[in-house]
């Protein structure tokens, strides 16, 4: 039966399927949260599900608590899997696809996609998609962030697009091969249920839905929400003054080489398109900092919600927008180098796409966030001999806006994931939180200032243990826009017998040796500001410094003395 056209569906008739969608994606989502063993999916909700194009792969819908990253990477990992299944021309009604390659799926290895196909009536309908952080997935470093690593068999096991169930019979030798290439089986097969239960579940959804309203209709809303998609995004950007306008930022180093690398992008408009070149950034580098062209495709994606947020979770978003990215380049990597450490990268990308829009609409932009998800891993046995991994992301402070001062110690603008609660990882690992708390001085003055980071320390209660870390913002520190100031360097310190030590890389080490008692600590960026600092009205600069989150000396030397005559 062929799809209805997108003009004979009504709106009313449209609004409710496209609620009833973006419903199954989410409870796709909350299935996992619920059912994950590792607290990376459930509890910082490190994951995400949606619906995808039969045929082209294209996003459709996805769950509002996924993570955005995950809206454009997970298209290209459905279009590897309709290549794949092209190829061998077997696929089937109960499929399941399983991988985690990250050039052709993007993000890093730790992600791991699972692909199911719907069929109705024998005929495929769209595909479902499901990709989780699994906690540990072999390689060199447990939790898989390994700065040091220059290809990346040394950061994870790699799998390609593989049938983990044919016409719904689970293959127990690829589970086999997954729970061999883990430090956690018990975790990576309670992720892995979990996710094959989301499918499960969304099928069940969408059978109900095409009962409803049957294929025909089904299918002419997948296609009537994208061109609306797509027009909407068309509109907003012809609101917009053309122009060009370029920004460039930099990455500490690439966890080898000390060199600072560049990130850089000139945005264009013109009538109805934008554009997005990266001509100018850094060439492919030894270390993990890479990224592979799906993730440089998905990052401006994340971007572009940002700064048009009515927009909608769909692939019709993107075709008005053109990304130019070179050959050989950091944002274009291709198998086997490293990609592990993607999340830093694209959190530099959004901030340069950030800096650059600033300069052409200012009111749709906020200041650059703390730019580091800080990936902390520590891991050892305990007395028993069991082994335990800890592995979390940190947050820090956000960006002004031209509304409000930047949120503090919020999560990397590239997620929806929440910071592991300090009371699940002491529960779960042998260490104690001595700190968690805001960082004073941290954020970047401004008009409306940047949100404050966020300082942890955290000890050992084991005999003996393992630290790495892959941070950025170390040496470059987060950006203000408008005449804003920039918030506060990232700082990582780790104590050894003969005192506090700071990794010569500055925000990326391997290998920290540490005994019990002994601590790790960070203190992690602040935002930067928006406006000039000079527009900042007296009462609230004596607010920051009532509260804690200014010391007199930085309130003076970043709004001068005005301050002091409303103090109390």
């Amino acid at each position: 039966m062929s799809a209805t056209a997108p003009s004979e569906i009504d709106p009313i008739t449209l609004a409710v399927l496209a609620g009833r969608m973006e419903q199954i994606a989410d409870e796709m989502d909350a299935t996992l949260f619920r059912a994950a063993f590792n607290p990376i999916i459930a509890e910082a909700h490190d994951a995400s599900h949606g619906i995808y194009h039969a045929e082209t792969g294209d996003t459709l819908v996805q769950g509002k608590s996924g993570l955005p990253i995950f809206v454009g990477v997970m298209a290209f990992a459905v279009k590897a899997v309709i290549e794949k299944a092209a190829r061998d021309g077997d696929l089937a009604e109960g499929d399941v696809y399983i991988f985690n390659d990250a050039h052709i799926g993007g993000t890093h290895l730790s992600d791991m996609r699972l692909v199911r196909p719907v069929f109705r009536d024998g005929a495929l309908i769209c595909f479902l998609a499901s990709v989780g952080h699994w906690h540990d997935v072999g390689g060199a470093v447990p939790g898989n962030y390994n700065p040091s690593a220059t290809e990346v068999f040394q950061e994870a096991f790699v799998l390609p697009p593989v049938k983990l169930m044919r016409a719904g019979v689970l293959q127990t030798d690829i589970v086999d091969i997954l729970m061999r290439n883990t430090r956690l089986p018990a975790s990576a097969q309670g992720d892995l249920n979990g996710q094959l239960g989301a499918l499960d579940l969304g099928v069940r959804r969408l059978d109900a839905l095409l009962s409803d309203y049957g294929v025909a209709t089904v299918q002419g809303a997948l296609t009537a929400l994208t061109d609306r998609a797509e027009a909407l995004m068309r509109a907003e950007i012809a609101a917009l003054p053309d122009g060009r306008w370029e920004a460039v930022d930099y990455l500490d180093n690439d966890g080898i080489d000390p060199e600072p690398l560049a990130i850089k992008v000139a945005l264009e408009i013109a009538g109805d398109r934008l554009s997005l070149d990266f001509t100018g950034s850094a060439g492919v580098v030894k270390g993990p900092v890479n990224i592979a062209l799906p993730t440089t495709i998905a990052t401006a994606y994340v971007a572009m919600k940002h700064i048009f947020p009515s927009l909608p979770a769909n692939a019709g978003v993107m075709r008005p927008i053109a990304v130019k990215v070179p050959e050989s380049s950091i944002l274009s990597a291709e198998f086997p180098a490293p990609t592990g450490g993607y999340t830093e990268t694209i959190l530099r990308m959004i901030d340069v796409i950030f800096s650059a829009a600033a300069q052409a609409i200012p009111d749709r932009v906020v200041a650059n966030a703390y730019g580091t998800i800080n990936a902390l891993s520590i891991a050892g046995r305990r007395g028993n001999g069991a082994r335990w991994v800890m592995f979390s992301f940190y947050g820090g402070g956000h960006g002004g806006s031209p509304e409000s001062d930047g949120l503090n110690h919020g999560n990397a603008p590239i997620s929806t994931a929440t910071i592991p609660p300090a009371e699940i990882l002491e529960a779960a690992y042998p260490v104690m939180f001595r700190q968690w708390a805001l960082r004073p001085d941290s954020a970047g003055p401004g008009a409306h200032r940047g949100g404050l980071g966020a300082t942890y320390e955290i000890e050992l209660l084991e005999e003996e243990a393992e630290a790495f870390l892959f941070g950025e913002r170390g040496r470059f520190a987060p950006k203000g826009v408008a005449g804003g100031g920039d918030g506060a360097l990232n700082a990582f310190r780790y104590e050894q017998p003969e005192g506090w030590q700071v990794p010569p890389l500055a925000s990326k080490a391997v290998g920290m040796r540490l005994t019990k008692g002994q601590r790790v600590r960070l203190d992690t960026p602040g935002g930067g500001g928006y406006g000039a600092a000079s527009e900042r009205g007296p009462e609230a600069v004596a607010r920051d410094v009532r509260l804690g989150y200014l010391s007199p000396e930085a309130a003076t030397a970043q709004y001068g003395p005005a301050w002091q005559e409303v103090a109390p």
